[in-house]
């Protein structure tokens, strides 16, 4: 799910005429073409980075919480917008995760535990670090979602950085925040998760998430079905193991004729599920907080059992072993 360019929204100029940021001598500074300021234009990712690391000169450290409280509810995209009719934090969350890749390629994964639910941020550059005010831009989307929308002004449990501690951040948060880490995560205690939104409207979010829907159906369909089958598969290991039945109805074609697109691209839904888990598997066991019966029922494994059959054909060890070899490297 992660193209290689992508449109800048509208919001994000309108934001920043209201904080009296010129388009151009932003432009300028990042020496990226004027033309990326015209309504659909698109731009690369590495060039968005460079974007943002010019808005960070120009604006300051806390460019990312200024820009987000700069931007009018009735201009947000819908894809923000729906979270607010959530019935409650956790719907919410989920929702913004769901459709985030309207809006951008940032990648947004979800874990829980027994006391946290956690959003981890990452962008899909292997090579290229994300600008911090652009991570900020995210976290601060969850915090107003649950400061806003909550009755009691709920706050995020902790938040962690993979930046050196500034005190001006640090005193946004209004958490606590560990610096300096390997990933960008922020956290909510599973009590909070639950308690009603203020502005809930299940009638009003029929209709966003039809529309929703509709839209991220145009944006699959544009991908491999491979690429689809996977990413459906991520999405709905933890609600028990995804069968060719429920993925080829989600994407709207038959069982067989799924069949046969797989065959064509040279591989089977079988290959692909197998695939999936060992990708996550390995990114959940770099993961200290997650516990093998954890990872398990993350990915779609009635008992640990079944995660060491699979796992030691994938990598031929156990678990436990991979991760204390790879931990160690880190």
């Amino acid at each position: 799910m992660t193209p290689d360019s992508i449109k800048i929204s509208d919001v994000f100029w309108i934001a920043l005429d209201k904080l009296n940021i010129n388009r151009s001598t932003l432009i300028k500074q990042a020496e990226l073409p004027l033309a990326i300021a015209h309504k659909g234009a698109r731009i690369k990712i590495v060039d968005l980075f460079k974007l943002w690391r010019a808005l960070e000169q120009l604006g300051g450290p806390d460019i990312g919480f200024r820009l987000v409280a700069a931007i009018d509810s009735n201009n947000m995209p819908l894809s923000s917008l729906v979270a607010y009719y959530a019935k409650n934090l956790r719907d919410a969350i989920y929702r913004i995760v769901r459709y985030k890749s309207l809006c951008t390629p940032e990648e947004l994964k979800i874990i829980e535990t027994h006391e946290y639910l956690s959003i981890n941020i990452a962008w899909p550059l292997k090579d290229a670090i994300a600008p911090d005010a652009l991570i900020d831009v995210t976290i601060s989307v969850l915090i107003g979602l649950a400061q806003k929308s909550s009755v009691t002004k709920l706050q995020p449990a902790k938040i962690i950085l993979a930046r050196p501690k500034s005190s001006l951040i640090d005193s946004l948060y209004h958490c606590p925040v560990q610096w300096n880490a390997k990933k960008n995560e922020i956290f909510f205690y599973q009590r909070d998760l639950d308690l009603p939104l203020k502005h809930s409207n299940q009638e009003l979010l029929k209709i966003l998430d039809k529309t929703l829907q509709s839209e991220l159906h145009d944006l699959t369909s544009k991908l491999t079905f491979s690429d689809q089958v996977k990413w459906l598969i991520r999405k709905s290991l933890t609600a028990g193991r995804p069968d060719l039945h429920s993925v080829a109805k989600e994407i709207g074609i038959s069982e067989r004729s799924l069949q046969r697109y797989l065959k064509n691209e040279g591989v089977s839904f079988q290959s692909l599920l197998s695939s999936t888990r060992h990708e996550l598997a390995c990114e959940y066991l770099m993961d200290k907080r997650l516990n093998l019966a954890g990872i398990a029922y993350l990915l779609g494994y009635e008992e640990q059992a079944s995660l060491f059959r699979s796992f030691q054909e994938w990598e031929g060890t156990t678990p436990k072993k991979w991760r204390e070899l790879h931990l160690s490297k880190v």
